[in-house]
């Protein structure tokens, strides 16, 4: 017997084609502007107007003009590396994304001139009629002139992982305005979302940037991306660095021009001086720290759209997620089977031979009851859990939702024998089924209890069906209740652990849904977040914006929030003192991703208005790679510091030397190509070796940084002079110990400059690590460490062995016991050094005791 369907609608004839080519004229394209896209031009350009990189290239100018072309070429081989890292993971990062685009507009099916004819979903425009049908994408906002059995995701818009219901609009105007998506029995369906089940006709009434879509997206260019701190800072630090250079360069030109009488000589230990004092480094570490960090984060799938992102990762405070496809997988599964007699049994917790006949029976009736191709979610999950039901079984009729009775059913026949199978809400069925009293009130408690664990609940009945007529409705069956079932969007595996392990690093956790409060209720402690109080929409309405923060600062989860209560949450947590990471995939979270600190997008099934409205997108969906990207916000921030001690520490000798001359009378030792070695060694090791060390082990059991603490606080500013000047103690000791035996100044050049190399290389392995023991900063592997020792040592043996070398660095030759003491030096330098570290981690941990003293103090807090 053939399915029995009903007749279709007859609608007017739709637009004119002369009418939608006016109207097409005349509002544009039925897309969203592209603004986001950049060119590699673009990208250059943009990466040539950062600060630090112009002050790089500026350095690189000043040694030119001073005649010190290697110098001059140095920086800019440093300033052309940064930039063609910088291009090319940006570029790499503009092409993926281009590449998660949906690069062909979705067809639509529209009815002109009394034909159906499908065209391009960009080509439609307002008042055109469209036909949906299941697995169709909506081209346009519309609402709907008539529709059967239609249910639509829209997940995208509202965050919600469960499809909507629908139903056709009244004959009187509806005030299309004011529609929002979400919610059952709406006569709206929305631009982008998913039909996935029925169809219907409706009347397009927005297209373009005037959709919901389309609104949310000029939403987000409304909003300014933050400065980050970390640049402010650095920038503060190279202005007094050049300022107090400068000054000493100044006062060491004149004094020896006026107690020397040497204005030459003068010049020439200024030029020296002001080489050594130069804060070129400091550009070159934060553009390759951040350069390389985009990099390394990469190769976890993780993409940094703007790699500023990664320094405020470390910073972070708060991490607010969506549940949908974030903390959940985005698919139902079926996760209960309760029978009639209370019986339950959890599907994934059984192999499917190990289900007891009653529940496979129960199973085998839903899925009879399912659209044998569906889209829909639930029906999928059936589908999956119970595959063979419909086997060697033909449907003869289908009886859909309707708003007076929620529940469809489907008569099939096999064998000669009719089955009848229905779903829907447990009411309905129990409507069907004639269940009242007692048992009534026993099925109603056994739903609440399902719901509160945040499942979604199905009931299901079967009847027979003998090869009658069949009747109009499917009230006329004789239905017998067979049990519920109950289906959950589940938690994504690797969600639980990296919940525990950014509560261990200080991150609070907060989920934002637009979900029911129970299911957000349920997921919130399956993943660990265990919120102390849920807040819905209508709740969050009624709050202030300093109610709002204060509510935000227990353990919380957010349910029944719409888009722009999203961004209000953010909005009120950074005004409350808070570091905002934002996770997210659909439309719905693109305002609250760009107003975030770090806005984290899923690339994977994520929209191009949310990836591009992130500062950092998930390439496989893995929350898991969240923790991985805090992680290695931290880990360069406390390497970046150990840069910056070490680049403090090392200028004190060098400047020591430089001015020990004329305070002492010595031949200058040290000139422009001394001090241009010198940095040979130093600028590879701030830039690479620093930013190669692996993290500290207790990295993500520490606290937040506090953002507005300086770059290096008072004790590591203290610690940085102290390494400085137990240096130029040591190598100043040396210097005026061989002076007084009467070494010839080649030699004294010589044994200095040797000394001064390896106590530098000595501050180096101090730096490695804070809190780490000596025998883990020198055996702790590091690649770049180790090409940077053997290129020392080979241009120093280099430097003795070869006459010209000897004469271009004006050495004479050293002896064993020379050598020796250098490594003396050095040693003695480590170890006092090392142990000095015992007081340093007590004032760093004081310091930040009274920070955090403080911040509880605030009222803001």
């Amino acid at each position: 017997m053939p399915i029995d369907t009903q007749p279709a609608p007859t609608f007017p004839n739709g637009l004119s084609a002369a009418e939608a080519a006016r109207r097409l004229t005349a509002e544009g394209f039925n897309e969203l502007p592209q603004t986001g896209k950049r060119s590699i031009l673009r990208l250059v350009a943009d990466v040539l107007k950062e600060p630090m990189l112009l002050l790089l290239l500026a350095g690189g100018g000043i040694y030119l003009a001073l005649g010190d072309a290697a110098e001059a070429m140095l920086l800019g081989v440093f300033a052309s590396a940064s930039v063609f890292i910088t291009i090319v993971q940006e570029a790499r990062t503009e092409r993926v994304l281009e590449s998660l685009r949906d690069l062909s507009s979705p067809r639509a099916l529209v009815i002109r001139d009394g034909e159906r004819i499908r065209i391009a979903g960009r080509e439609v425009v307002h008042g055109d009629l469209i036909v949906l049908a299941e697995g169709d994408r909506v081209a346009a906002d519309a609402v709907l002139r008539e529709c059967d059995d239609l249910l639509t995701d829209e997940s995208l818009l509202t965050g919600e992982s469960v499809p909507v219901r629908k139903r056709p609009a009244p004959a009187e105007p509806i005030d299309t305005p004011a529609a929002a998506a979400g919610g059952d029995d709406q006569p709206f369906v929305f631009s982008s979302s998913l039909v996935v089940r029925g169809g219907g006709i409706a009347e397009v009434t927005a297209t373009g940037p005037h959709t919901a879509i389309g609104r949310i997206g000029q939403s987000v260019t409304a909003l300014e991306t933050e400065t980050p701190r970390l640049r402010q800072q650095t920038r503060r630090l190279v202005l007094a660095f050049a300022i107090g250079g400068g000054i000493v360069v100044a006062i060491t030109v004149v004094l020896y021009a006026v107690y020397r009488g040497g204005w030459l000589e003068g010049i020439l230990a200024g030029i020296a001086l002001g080489m050594s004092m130069l804060p070129e480094e400091f550009p070159v570490v934060l553009t390759v720290f951040l350069a390389m960090g985009a990099w390394r984060i990469s190769q976890a799938r993780v993409l940094t759209r703007r790699a500023s992102a990664i320094e405020s990762l470390g910073a972070a405070t708060v991490l607010c997620t969506d549940k949908t496809g974030t903390l959940t997988q985005n698919r139902m599964m079926v996760a209960r089977l309760v029978l009639p007699d209370g019986s339950v049994l959890q599907p994934a917790t059984a192999t499917p031979d190990a289900i007891a006949p009653p529940f496979r029976d129960l199973v085998a009736t839903a899925v009879l009851a399912c659209d044998p191709q569906s889209h829909d979610p639930m029906e999928k999950a059936l589908h999956a859990l119970g595959a063979d039901a419909t086997a060697g079984a033909t449907l003869q009729r289908r009886y859909g939702l309707r708003p007076d009775l929620l529940a469809m059913t489907n008569v099939w026949s096999r064998d000669g024998a009719g089955l009848v199978a229905a779903k829907g809400a447990p009411e309905a069925i129990a409507s069907l089924c004639g269940v009242d009293g007692g048992e009534l009130a026993a099925l109603q408690a056994r739903v609440e209890t399902l719901a509160a664990e945040g499942l979604r609940v199905l009931g299901v009945a079967q009847a027979s069906w003998s090869g009658e007529a069949l009747p109009d409705i499917q009230q006329d069956f004789a239905f017998s209740f067979r049990g519920l079932v109950g289906f959950a969007d589940p938690l994504r595996p690797e969600v639980k652990d990296a919940v525990a392990e950014c509560r261990s690093a200080g991150v609070r956790v907060i989920m934002i849904t637009g979900d029911y409060p129970a299911t957000a209720t349920a997921i919130a402690r399956q993943a660990g977040i265990d919120p102390e109080r849920v807040i819905a929409g209508p709740e969050l309405a009624d709050l202030d914006d300093d109610a709002l923060a204060l509510a935000a600062r227990v353990p919380t989860a957010f349910a029944r929030i719409m888009p722009e209560q999203k961004l209000r949450i953010v909005t009120a947590l950074k005004a409350d003192g808070e570091i905002v990471a934002m996770t997210g995939d659909g439309v719905n979270d693109a305002p609250s991703l760009k107003a975030a600190h770090i806005g984290i997008a899923m690339g994977g099934r994520g929209t191009d208005v949310a990836r591009e409205a992130s500062a950092i997108v998930l390439l496989d969906d893995d929350f898991g790679s969240i923790v991985k990207a805090i992680r290695l916000g931290r880990r360069i921030y406390d390497n970046l510091r150990k840069a910056m001690s070490f680049i403090l520490a090392v200028h004190f000798p060098i400047a020591g030397l430089a001015l020990l001359p004329l305070v002492t009378g010595l031949p200058l030792l040290l000139g422009p190509v001394h001090i241009a070695f010198l940095e040979m060694i130093i600028d590879p090791v701030c830039s690479l070796v620093f930013e190669a060390e692996t993290e500290e082990s207790d990295i993500m059991r520490r606290p937040p940084r506090d953002p507005q603490e300086p770059l290096l606080p008072r004790p590591l500013v203290l610690w940085g002079a102290l390494q400085g000047i137990l240096a130029m103690l040591t190598t100043g000791g040396v210097l005026l110990l061989a002076h007084r035996n009467g070494m010839p100044d080649d030699e004294l050049r010589a044994l200095v400059f040797f000394t001064l190399v390896s106590v530098i290389v000595s501050l180096i392995f101090v730096n490695r690590s804070f809190s780490s023991s000596l025998r883990e900063a020198l055996l702790r592997p590091n690649r770049m460490l180790l090409l940077v020792i053997g290129f020392v040592v080979a241009v120093l043996a280099t430097s003795l062995t070869l006459p010209a070398a000897a004469a271009l660095f004006r050495f004479g030759p050293l002896h064993v016991d020379d050598l020796a003491l250098t490594a003396a030096a050095a040693l003695t330098t480590l170890i006092m050094l090392e142990l000095s570290k015992f007081p340093l981690r007590a004032a760093l941990a004081r310091h930040a005791a009274r920070k955090d003293q403080v911040k509880a103090a605030s009222p803001a807090r």
